[in-house]
């Protein structure tokens, strides 16, 4: 049970990369998804999917890592510490397009029952990487 449910946990983040499998994201939600943290999206599986399809027409090349994963059998639980990277290249959450790198951090829970996700609660931040250099002001 625990390696299923890691596994599970583990794959499902690999639909945060460009390209999105929709198929795979179709497969890993069960039917009744409810999305715990919807950030005003939609609860169910679509609204969570629209939230996924802006975020990456915004960051088109974003990759997405799982870095640390928590696994509670009793409760069909996981944890994932995840990273992902990308280049804003459109307006998102009313920012940009600032064509520079982001990092978003964040942490999910997600509830598995019968092999899909049915349940997601969710906390993530993003940072904006800004190059060191000169300014043209410098002189």
């Amino acid at each position: 049970m625990r390696e299923e449910l890691e596994a599970i946990a583990r794959t499902w983040i690999s639909p945060w990369c460009v390209p999105v499998d929709c198929d795979l994201f179709d497969v890993l939600h069960a039917d009744a998804f409810c999305d715990g943290s919807s950030a005003g999206r939609s609860i169910d599986k679509q609204g969570f999917a629209d939230g996924l399809a802006v975020l990456v027409s915004a960051f088109p090349d974003l990759q997405t890592v799982t870095n640390d994963v928590l696994i509670d059998v009793d409760r069909s639980r996981v944890a994932v510490r995840w990273t992902a990277t990308g280049t804003n290249r459109a307006k998102y959450v009313g920012v940009g397009p600032t064509n520079r790198v982001t990092t978003f951090t964040g942490i999910e829970i997600v509830e598995i029952r019968d092999g899909r996700i049915v349940k997601r609660w969710g906390e993530w931040d993003a940072t904006e990487h800004v190059e060191e250099g000169c300014d043209a002001s410098d002189g």
